[in-house]
């Protein structure tokens, strides 16, 4: 009786179906790992734009003029956010930073204003939103 050498056909499909198991698994959990990266971007450039508008605010006493080419407060830059400031006065501002909708944070808006209190005004469908006030969601489950 001849030997064979290799592997049946059998064995081949078991191993495929197998990868294909493990990667159904691991890939939603790379992706959401990839998008909190992202989140994690947007909540540093904004806790950073508010040091600099109270920068602005002790050398100016106001808000106004500050988010603008020349301030110390300038907008920042991010491939995955675009920052506004859509609230700015003499005494108060609001920072905002709102996803972009090909970069795979199109649905997240979250904002930060002069007393420090950060919320999350938008996830997308499937994550929660955060249930205790003064919080930026950085997961899935809606914890801050």
């Amino acid at each position: 009786m001849k030997k064979s050498l290799g592997f049946t056909l059998i064995e081949l499909m078991i191993t495929v179906a197998i990868i294909g198991i493990l990667a159904a698994v691991a890939l939603p959990s790379y992706q959401d790992y990839l998008t909190r990266s992202k989140l994690a971007e947007a909540h540093s450039l904004l806790a950073d734009m508010r040091v600099k508008l109270e920068q602005h605010f002790q050398d100016n006493r106001s808000y106004v003029g500050a988010c603008a080419a020349g301030s110390v407060a300038l907008l920042p830059t991010s491939k995955y956010f675009t920052f506004t400031c859509p609230t700015l006065n003499a005494t108060q501002f609001e920072a905002r930073a709102t996803g972009i909708a090909n970069q795979g944070t199109g649905s997240f808006i979250f904002t930060i204003n002069q007393d420090n209190a950060r919320t999350t005004a938008g996830v997308p469908s499937g994550w929660a939103t955060a249930s205790p006030n003064n919080c930026w969601i950085r997961a899935k489950g809606g914890t801050c």
